[in-house]
């Protein structure tokens, strides 16, 4: 690599470049913030200040193993288009293993092809069409809560939460929050430990004779998630009907696709397992933190705030949103668009490299590991101009791609090409219904209590929740 001109900081014994990583992350995020949102200096620092001093692309070690880190547009756009197969998913081990497993977001080939067409099966279309009621029912009930907080203060990113999980649960579980509230706090839990730890080298052969307490807790939640997952699982199959139908949600298609006559199509257990944790996840924490920050901008800029209620109120008055009217919306989409811009959810991309092979220039040896920093290119001033890091919906008052010059390599909230979110859809939908409601009923501002404490957990999270004061309408 460093004869092709790249280079990157100097590789440590064992360690490679974690300590280091690791050093300026816990400088970075030693305190809170002021209100900015420039958040690769605080959630990346080693990118941000690599970039600097390395380059668009550079290598870093995460212990013996090779990362390409890789800004660059057209490099960006060949890796995740993927058109020879040669960039696949990264194996996956340790604690993100025990959190996701070999699911949709991990598995690959025939595998990742069967399990993508329940999914798809499950959030396009007629189906997300027939997840609207319960979603606005959900919204109703939170709401509902909100009564009493009318004048005050309320913590919208716990409301958030507690929604989101609601609204995955009985849309694509066919259950209620509190069936799958133990899954999601024990997810949690595991997405905290396998942060905590991403850093650390992990050696197979080691944990085999000593487990420290992080992997003992992490091993017990694993069991925990599965148990509680298997139990969901035989539910189903006890409430199936004499002509076999297990339901037409996401657990109802895997569970039939588990029982398939057609060994081809037949999936495993284990498989329903990891899809049920990929999506309880992704279902929940994605959209949780998606509307929190969105709420966040709206509260500090009640100038888009106004105009976004100004759009809801043109389009369904005082009715509940529908899903004609969602197509409508272009203020909204350019708040969602900025929103995600700044704050995605998902700041890394990575991939392997499966054989030697040429990406653009550059040769890349077999089984270097690729990374695409999404947060350096939606705060790159050299693509977005100086003023990358402020909330400036008007940036997308055209559409994505305009707003991109058609590149879309420089955009990448739900990744791109065949391995794109399959849930960006229903994750858009959700939270155009959320904002819909609570607009036709509130206004609402930043509290003086609020911490600007941005911290990378699964997904960007508040770590002291997102305060606003409630204003009824």
């Amino acid at each position: 690599m460093s004869s092709q001109g790249i280079r990157g900081p100097p590789y440590r014994f064992i360690y490679g470049n974690t300590k280091e990583i690791h050093k300026m992350l816990t400088a970075s995020m030693s305190s809170p913030m002021d209100v900015s949102h420039h958040m690769l200096p605080r959630l990346q620092p080693h990118i941000h200040s690599w970039l600097n001093i390395y380059g668009k692309n550079f290598l870093i070690w995460s212990g013996p193993k090779a990362q390409l880190v890789i800004t660059e547009l057209e490099f960006v756009k060949e890796i995740l288009n993927n058109r020879e197969k040669s960039y696949p998913k990264m194996d996956t081990v340790g604690y993100v293993k025990k959190l996701i497993g070999d699911g949709l977001a991990t598995s690959e080939g025939e595998k990742w092809a069967k399990l993508r067409k329940l999914a798809n099966h499950a959030f396009h279309g007629e189906s997300l069409k027939n997840m609207v009621p319960a979603m606005i029912e959900s919204v109703e009930m939170m709401l509902e809560r909100w009564k009493h907080h009318e004048g005050k203060e309320i913590d919208v990113s716990e409301e958030f939460r507690l929604l989101t999980s609601e609204v995955i649960s009985r849309t694509a579980f066919g259950s209620s929050y509190l069936e799958g509230k133990d899954i999601f706090e024990m997810l949690l839990k595991l997405g905290i430990l396998a942060t905590r730890n991403v850093l650390k080298t992990w050696i197979p052969s080691l944990s085999r004779f000593w487990k420290s307490a992080d992997e003992r807790e992490s091993e017990k939640l694993e069991q925990g998630i599965r148990d509680s997952i298997i139990r969901i699982i035989k539910k189903r199959e006890m409430l199936m009907t004499e002509e076999g139908n297990f339901g037409t949600d996401l657990l109802g298609l895997l569970v039939k696709a588990n029982h398939d006559a057609d060994e081809n199509n037949r999936i495993t257990v284990e498989d329903v397992i990891d899809e049920c944790k990929t999506f309880y996840i992704a279902g929940n924490e994605t959209t949780a933190s998606l509307l929190s920050w969105t709420a966040l901008l709206l509260a500090i800029h009640t100038n888009w705030q106004d105009k976004a209620r100004k759009e809801v109120l043109e389009l369904f008055g005082q009715q509940n949103p529908n899903p004609e009217g969602f197509a409508r919306m272009k203020t909204m989409n350019a708040i969602i668009n900025e929103s995600l811009r700044l704050y995605p959810t998902a700041i890394h991309i990575t991939r392997k490299v499966q054989r030697v092979v040429k990406l653009g220039r550059l040769i890349l040896p077999k089984n270097i590991n690729l990374g695409i920093s999404t947060l350096a290119l939606h705060l790159d001033p050299q693509i977005w101009g100086e003023d990358a890091h402020l909330f400036k919906p008007e940036r997308f008052s055209a559409g994505v791609a305009k707003a991109t010059n058609n590149n879309p390599a420089v955009y990448l909230p739900f990744g791109l090409g065949p391995r794109n979110c399959v849930g960006m859809n229903f994750a858009t939908t959700e939270v155009k219904i959320v904002l819909s409601m609570v607009l036709q009923r509130y206004a609402f501002t930043l509290s003086p209590t609020y911490v600007h404490s941005p911290v990378h957990v699964l997904s960007i999270r508040p770590e002291h929740g997102i305060q606003v004061m409630l204003h009824p309408l």
